[in-house]
């Protein structure tokens, strides 16, 4: 993996692949996930996003399950000081919005969960626009001036609201958001191209994005009229199909040109962009993370970046 990346205007060194850790005690069990882990560390990688709710929605699994297996995961190797965490409150499991009592209950969870006593990253998992930008921020601001959270981040927010939430920190001298993850990748491009990432550019913001490889479509390993794929995210990369093999023969193309993965090509694609400083992807097994790994070493011509984007 090559050196890391600024995280925005934190002094925050990164790499330039950050691990999702969405199927951690999801699709991948405490085993799979421990070596997904260790193998993502041995390739150099420093960079982790969780979220309290994350694993919540399989059945008998306890409140933060990924967060759980993460922090098990760093007591066993000894390693939290040299990761940079990322985890979210506002969606998890009887734990909605962004009320200041549930930023305050939701970060001290999460700080339990991953045996921490500081969160790197800490993001507002969507917008909550029946409380007071104010109050959220006062509460995030909180957290940042008692150490238990170094920067704070907002995730599936308008460029409206964004906008506004920075303006409200601004005037209040409050600790303001320092990155944004938005869904983005090659075939979901709207969310984020246009206001979103105009303002990541000129408030020097990090954008990371979540679904970069849209479920697992832009691996290559959905296909039209191609064998079913038993796959937890099988509906989901399906949905992509109907009128996007231009894009499966582009990264084809691209990907053959350079003897790489074709989920390594769609993420260089996406580093490429504008504002953008390093994609979200996950694994399930070392074998599906060795497909990603050569993103960060990819260098993309002006015109395979053409070709890729208007495909």
């Amino acid at each position: 993996m090559q050196p890391t990346v600024q995280l925005g205007s934190t002094g925050i060194a990164v790499s330039p692949l950050c691990l999702g850790g969405n199927v951690f005690g999801w699709t991948a069990d405490e085993e799979s996930s421990t070596a997904v882990l260790d193998a993502y560390v041995a390739a150099g990688g420093n960079f982790i996003d969780t979220a309290d709710g994350y694993g919540d929605w399989v059945e008998g699994n306890p409140a933060g399950m990924s967060e759980r297996i993460l922090g098990r995961w760093m007591a066993g190797r000894g390693n939290r000081d040299e990761l940079v965490i990322a985890t979210k409150v506002g969606r998890a499991r009887d734990m909605r919005g962004l009320a200041a009592e549930t930023i305050r209950k939701g970060a001290e969870a999460s700080l339990e969960r991953l045996g921490t006593d500081r969160i790197d990253l800490y993001y507002a998992h969507a917008d909550d626009p029946s409380t007071p930008l104010e109050e959220t921020m006062a509460a995030f601001d909180a957290l940042v001036r008692e150490g238990k959270v170094r920067h704070v981040a907002a995730s599936n927010y308008s460029a409206a609201r964004l906008a506004e939430a920075l303006r409200v920190s601004d005037r209040d001298g409050l600790a303001r958001y320092a990155a944004l993850q938005p869904e983005y990748n090659l075939v979901s491009r709207d969310g984020y191209e246009g206001g979103l990432q105009e303002l990541c550019v000129s408030e020097g913001l990090a954008c990371l994005p979540y679904s970069a490889l849209a479920s697992g479509f832009l691996t290559g390993k959905y296909r039209p009229g191609g064998p079913e794929v038993e796959s937890a995210r099988a509906a989901s990369a399906g949905r992509h199909l109907e009128g996007r093999a231009g894009v499966l023969d582009a990264l084809d193309e691209v990907a053959a040109a350079h003897s790489a993965p074709v989920s390594a090509v769609a993420l260089a694609w996406l580093l490429a962009q504008p504002g953008v400083t390093a994609p979200i992807a996950s694994a399930r097994t070392p074998e599906q993370l060795a497909e990603l790994l050569p993103m960060a070493e990819l260098e993309l011509s002006p015109e395979e970046l053409e070709q890729l984007g208007e495909a």
